[in-house]
């Protein structure tokens, strides 16, 4: 009986071939690296400040999120 394989490892798999056979593979791959370090690490230094290490306990934080989120609700 042959077992099942999940999707994602198929979609792994598909896109490691895929990359194996081809002569630049390890460029793009290179390439995506690098892409997603932009993005989620460079972007996220300059891009979304972190507002709530201005306080220092968590009920600090908890009563200004819950404000903000009230006072965005009420006026839009």
């Amino acid at each position: 009986m042959k077992t099942k394989i999940s999707l994602p490892v198929r979609i792994f798999r598909f896109y490691l071939e895929g990359f194996r056979s081809m002569d630049i593979g390890r460029t793009l791959w290179a390439l995506i690296l690098i892409k997603l370090f932009i993005m989620f690490v460079v972007l996220k230094i300059f891009f979304f400040p972190r507002y709530l290490n201005r306080f220092d306990s968590a009920s600090e934080k908890e009563e200004y999120v819950s404000g903000e989120l009230i006072d965005r609700a009420l006026n839009p």
